[in-house]
């Protein structure tokens, strides 16, 4: 077996993880980044359940860190947690103002909520109303932040954060696509006179150089998730290297991968947290695969590992062609992940 250059954790053989996949497409609440199911790969692995769960359009180069990701968690060894829990934020989706107060009702607890922005096809005023009814229901005492997933131009995402700035935001998240980009935004905001903080999370995850925005100064800020940086331990040498606040995320994972992402925020050395976590996304989903979902709970989630459901492993077992599909992408990645080892 082979040891992956990001990870410590060796490689097991193809035939090995293939053994114990699950493959499961879960409906969402909402329609969230465009989808309406959330397809998920489950591995009943020795050191417990591990996902991997990149979207279907990422390429196998990308999606090859997700699986080392995978792998560490299943066969390898995290962390030990420095903390018992971790608070969560909300997350609104890109709904109708009409709809956030019972987006946010799922969230019990959560004092800090992120409001996604910059959905294609919607208008500023949508994205503004959306603002407006989050910081109405959640009160002035609340974090409100927004994240546009790299949706604005420069001179878009300028205008916008203008006028949202007088809802008192705690950030905006990923406001434009690229590195430059942030930084002509962040100096044309303190130019304004506007104060508000830049969180970059495509520019570290998605990058060739997931160092480069905190070189550039283009972030007062980075969003990580476990999954896109590799695992738990490349994830904490970016989180060290780049000398930011961080805040943990996720991307839509079921529990499985929630808890991967806990156990990363866990181990995160003290004073390195820049706030609620975006770990309490499960509540988005219309199902789970533990039998005890990490769903917020007094706006925190307890770290901890999940115990499978089986009879919901089954309910919502992806169909025979998906399956393959997956273990296609499995075979891939795996292969890539030889190669660069």
């Amino acid at each position: 077996m082979a040891t992956h250059e990001l990870g410590s954790t060796e490689i097991p053989p193809l035939e090995e993880l293939l053994d114990t996949v699950r493959v499961v497409a879960i409906p969402t609440r909402t329609r969230f980044r465009g989808i309406t199911e959330r397809e998920a790969v489950i591995f009943d692995a020795p050191r417990g359940a591990s996902e991997f769960s990149p979207f279907l359009e990422y390429d196998d180069a990308e999606s090859a860190r997700w699986l080392a990701a995978a792998i560490e968690f299943g066969w390898g060894e995290v962390p030990t947690p420095l903390r018992d829990s971790i608070a969560v934020n909300a997350t609104v989706p890109a709904v109708s103002a009409a709809e956030v107060p019972g987006v946010l009702a799922r969230f019990p607890g959560c004092r800090t909520a992120k409001v996604k922005v910059a959905e294609p096809g919607q208008t500023l005023a949508a994205d503004i109303a959306r603002v407006r009814a989050t910081r109405e229901a959640m009160g002035e005492d609340a974090h409100v932040r927004v994240d546009a997933n790299g949706g604005w131009s420069v001179e878009e995402a300028f205008v916008a954060l203008t006028q949202l700035a007088s809802f008192d935001l705690d950030y905006a998240e990923q406001p434009c696509e690229s590195v430059a980009e942030l930084a002509e935004l962040r100096a044309m905001l303190v130019d304004a006179g506007i104060t508000l903080r830049i969180a970059a999370d495509e520019s570290v995850r998605k990058a060739e150089d997931p160092l480069a925005v905190a070189r550039a100064g283009a972030a007062d800020l980075i969003v990580v998730k476990a999954q896109p940086l590799g695992g738990i331990a490349p994830a904490l040498r970016i989180i060290t290297e780049a000398k930011l606040p961080v805040i943990v995320s996720s991307a839509l994972d079921t529990s499985v991968g929630i808890s991967m992402g806990l156990h990363l925020a866990a181990a995160l050395p003290e004073g390195l947290l820049a706030g609620a976590c975006g770990l309490g996304t499960v509540a988005l989903l219309g199902g789970d695969v533990a039998l005890d979902p990490l769903l917020p709970q007094r706006g925190e989630l307890r770290v901890r590992r999940t115990e499978l459901d089986r009879a919901a492993l089954d309910r919502f077992k992806a169909a025979p062609e998906r399956e393959l599909w997956w273990r296609e992408r499995i075979a891939r990645c795996h292969a890539e992940i030889d190669t660069a080892a």
